[in-house]
């Protein structure tokens, strides 16, 4: 029998495998595969073919700017605009670019249903692109709670009614979405999966360090790293280091603040060597904080997958980091902005190996549940409903009267 069709349109994905960009689309596209046949959209990043078999994904990747300057969606594009205010050159065409290349995407594939990753820029385009295509439209974070603007919203609002299915990471950005005019009864939480095989199995081959805490996020604001910093100022305790894992805007302002402190900044890490920092890491800090901006995380990935891996977790108490850690059962919740709650939790844990090895073996069993197999599984349960209440509606369009 052949399997049904599906569009994948977002903005991050791996150039090339192991290069370090998030691959959580990647890895839900490639389970839903299993049931659909299925091709990505995405925009152009340096190193990037224009089209590639990914495993069983047909990689597509449309230009929307002279290749010189071609770098608005290599990253996360709110930090990007931010970070170099010339770039917002790139927004309009990098829209309407996307919009031709989903139209000639859904006349090439016929698509049963989208996907859509990020409300913008990926949504607006699908909706004047494709208005009639079926979408299940999925939202991070960072366009809920960073684009506060009357025009945003106004597109938001106009993108969420376009939608067959909405869903999102924790139940207060649901909540913000039924606010904007999402249909509550089609809004649900369902966040990304991480690949808890395969980081558990990469991880393993890694000995612990005694006293290692890793932190993984871009190097951004509301990552809140500079509060992490400033908890391990307010440590008494001799043995420990930190490592840090990834790259952001704020590198060099959070290099200078790191000085004098037992820290290691390593950059963007591919799988394997990020899994084997998992391995390593006795703790495994997420320190996240609402940005200025209003932007904040949702669920971060690295989140699961540090918890995968068995690390014990320290984590904000915020929406969406609180879904997945149990306080005290599965890690530990510090509030957020609280450089001196967190020294005390840091502390806590460096004292008691035991405790950490606790609440590492509890935070495995823990992310079992946020696997990519699982939530992929509902993805593709989601899926199937639009496609059959598509379905539905239309015969009961062309019924007689």
């Amino acid at each position: 029998m052949q399997k049904p069709k599906l569009l994948v349109l977002a903005s991050t994905y791996p150039a090339s495998t192991g290069d370090g960009t998030p691959q959580f689309v990647r890895d839900l596209a490639t389970v839903v595969a299993r049931s659909y046949e299925t091709t990505v959209l995405v925009p152009s990043v340096p190193g990037g073919a224009p089209r590639e078999m990914d495993g069983a994904l047909d990689v597509r990747r449309f230009r929307y700017f002279p290749r010189r300057w071609e770098d608005l969606a290599d990253g996360a594009i709110l930090e990007n605009l931010r970070r170099r205010k010339s770039r917002w050159a790139q927004v309009l065409p990098l829209v309407l670019a996307e919009v031709l290349a989903i139209r000639q995407a859904v006349r090439a594939v016929k698509p049963d249903v989208i996907h859509v990753h990020w409300l913008i820029p990926q949504g607006l385009a699908a909706r004047i692109a494709a208005p009639k295509v079926p979408k299940i439209v999925t939202t991070l974070g960072g366009d809920v709670y960073g684009l506060r603007d009357v025009v945003s919203r106004s597109l938001i609002r106009g993108v969420l009614k376009n939608a067959d299915a909405v869903t999102t990471m924790n139940t207060e950005m649901r909540d913000r979405l039924v606010g904007l005019g999402a249909d509550p009864a089609v809004t649900s939480v369902l966040p990304m999966g991480a690949d808890v095989e395969s980081i558990r199995l990469l991880a393993a081959e890694s000995e612990r360090h005694v006293g290692r805490i890793l932190f993984v996020g871009r190097l951004v604001e509301k990552k809140g790293l500079s509060v992490l910093l400033e908890a391990l100022r307010l440590l008494d305790e001799p043995r420990y280091d930190l490592h840090i894992v990834g790259d952001g805007p704020l590198r060099s302002q959070l290099t200078m603040e790191s000085s004098g402190l037992p820290v290691r900044f390593l950059g963007a890490l591919g799988r394997e060597a990020l899994s084997a920092e998992y391995g390593a890491a006795t703790i495994a800090v997420f320190p996240s904080i609402p940005a200025s901006s209003g932007d904040q995380d949702g669920l971060p990935v690295s989140l699961l997958e540090a918890m995968s891996a068995g690390c014990a977790v320290v984590a904000s108490d915020l929406p969406g980091l609180r879904d997945a850690v149990e306080d005290g059962l599965s890690g530990l919740l510090s509030a957020t902005g609280s450089p001196e709650q967190l020294a005390g939790t840091l502390r806590r844990l460096l004292s008691d190996p035991q405790l950490c090895a606790q609440l590492g073996r509890a935070a495995a069993i823990r992310a079992e549940s946020f696997s990519v197999d699982a939530i992929g599984g509902r993805y593709v349960a989601l899926l199937d409903e639009v496609r059959a209440r598509t379905k539905s509606k239309m015969t009961g369009l062309l019924a007689p009267s």
